[in-house]
């Protein structure tokens, strides 16, 4: 009879004013319903002094958040409820001084970027539209203008005889004929890092969590960076397998070169930084991790990464300058390129993870200290499946994987969880270190099972 709790519906079994903070999320997010005298497991037991509450209100609604609700009685089997219906408010709404939104069927209270990021689009801003008074036309780094230029000629026809360097801005919404906004700042200017100081990048060659062998800070501009941290990957940090088409000469990278790119270009463009982290991309010898603070957009969760989704870009002018320079396509594919690009490289499907307002992404190089002998080349000798194999990788990624993510990560449930986690046990390949509830899992190699 009742649809179940949701980002629009909510059931109480009382009225409490700590309850308004739900009638706040819900019109600060897209609207919705609460009911009084519903029990979380849909059972109406009925409010007594309805018509008194009814009274009550809608004017505490209205003195405490500044907007109007309908506030109705409903009878069902012979007991009457409230219900109270909250319509989308285009103005942030607060209550005692705190924003709150609904995500999912959690009421959350917002702050810091996340804070920012929610009134900026309530005053239909996003983050990297804000002008920068103290950066003016001179900063801006002709070169990287004239490189654009050249890869946007496809995109934006006659744009290479484009000479007024601010008409041009202006025309990619980057100026407006006083001052710079973010996006251009991290885009074109000679030192982005003079104005924020988080937006350089970092690499490095890693034997474990803790020992680093080398690294490298690549800083400017973003497509500055774009190119440097392609080129020091290939040069320095991954190798290329050398074979030969007759005379001809092929190099082969051990990750594939374009899923890569579209990594990076993608860390660059959905980064959120307001944050204090950087771009990290971390080399090992079977895997590789690039990881940017981002905050994700409550319509796509870390799920939606391996299926088609709409793209809802955290920096929607960053991204559109990618796009018109050809760095990008279709927004929205940018994961699922990448997972193709691997598989046709015949690699393990990358791993998405967001955790702590951090997005990383791992790739998995299953040529070097595979968890399972001979993963590719050998698939009816393969003790393992092709979902216990994800399982390996998964866990790889994140060591303190629980079994309740990796049955939502593979969409299968806990029971068969635990017969694959039996499996991989019996053959040992992974082995549980302390309990359950705070201990972790270890891979075992050929050397170190026992």
């Amino acid at each position: 009879m009742f649809e179940p709790e949701s980002q629009t519906v909510e059931y109480k079994q009382i009225w409490k004013d700590e309850y308004l903070k739900t009638i706040c999320a819900f019109a600060n997010s897209d609207g919705g319903i609460l009911y009084i005298g519903i029990t979380d497991n849909y059972e109406v037991i009925g409010i007594e002094k309805v018509k008194q509450l009814l009274d009550v209100l809608p004017n505490k609604i209205n003195n405490k958040l500044g907007i109007i609700c309908k506030v109705k009685i409903q009878s069902i089997n012979n007991k009457d409820i409230i219900k109270i219906i909250v319509n989308k408010i285009y103005a942030p709404i607060s209550y005692n001084g705190k924003f709150y939104q609904r995500s999912g069927s959690n009421t959350i209270e917002l702050s810091g970027s996340n804070l920012a990021n929610f009134l900026l689009k309530k005053y239909d801003k996003t983050w990297d539209a804000i002008p920068v008074e103290e950066c003016s036309i001179s900063d801006i780094d002709l070169s990287t203008i004239e490189k654009f230029k050249k890869l946007a000629k496809d995109r934006i026809p006659e744009i290479d005889k484009e000479t007024d360097i601010k008409q041009l801005l202006q025309k990619l919404y980057l100026f407006d004929g006083k001052y710079l906004n973010r996006a251009a700042v991290l885009l074109f200017t000679k030192n982005p890092q003079k104005y924020f100081i988080q937006s350089h990048s970092k690499i490095g060659k890693f034997t474990n969590e803790v020992n680093i062998l080398t690294s490298d800070i690549i800083e400017g501009n973003l497509f500055l960076q774009v190119d440097a941290i392609l080129d020091i990957l290939k040069i320095k940090y991954l190798k290329s397998f050398i074979s030969y088409d007759g005379i001809y000469r092929r190099e082969k990278l051990e990750y594939p070169y374009l899923a890569l790119r579209e990594a990076i270009i993608n860390s660059l463009i959905h980064r959120d930084y307001t944050n204090t982290s950087n771009l990290q991309i971390k080399v090992y010898d079977d895997r590789l991790f690039i990881s940017n603070g981002a905050l994700l957009s409550l319509d796509i969760p870390i799920d939606f990464f391996s299926k088609p989704h709409q793209s809802m870009p955290f920096n929607p002018l960053i991204a559109s300058v990618f796009y018109k320079a050809g760095l990008i396509e279709n927004w929205g594919r940018g994961t699922l390129n990448i997972i193709e690009e691997c598989s046709q490289y015949g690699l393990p499907e990358p791993q998405f993870e967001y955790k702590y307002k951090t997005l990383t992404v791992t790739f998995f190089n299953v040529n070097k200290n595979d968890p399972v002998n001979d993963p590719v080349n050998d698939p009816v000798n393969d003790p393992v499946n092709k979902r216990q194999r994800n399982i390996l990788y998964q866990i790889m990624s994140n060591k303190y994987i629980t079994r309740e993510e990796l049955a939502i990560k593979n969409n299968v449930s806990i029971e068969t969880i635990k017969r694959d986690i039996r499996k991989l046990r019996e053959l040992k390949l992974i082995k549980r270190i302390g309990s359950d509830k705070t201990g972790f899992w270890q891979i075992l190699d050929n050397n170190n099972k026992e």
